[in-house]
């Protein structure tokens, strides 16, 4: 166990990080809101380290459920 932490602080300690905010959206929950949200993200961020989960919401149409929001925090390591 110990180890781990060793290395985990090794790896943590000489790098910058920088969060960004956005809004993924499904109309098939939440998970998949926070996976679209991730993956449009991965398309132009690199090393995508983790993600925050800030605030769930929903659009509402016809009085049914029509799209999950969820806000997220995602965090990412910048290049040196």
């Amino acid at each position: 166990m110990l180890g781990w932490i060793a290395s985990m602080e090794e790896t943590m300690s000489a790098h910058v990080y920088k969060m960004i905010e956005i809004v993924g959206s499904s109309p098939n929950g939440t998970d998949d809101a926070i996976r679209n949200a991730i993956a449009e993200a991965g398309k132009t961020l690199r090393n995508l380290d983790w993600f925050e989960v800030m605030e769930t919401r929903g659009h509402i149409m016809d009085g049914k459920v029509g799209h999950f929001q969820v806000r997220i925090k995602i965090g990412f390591r910048l290049d040196s």
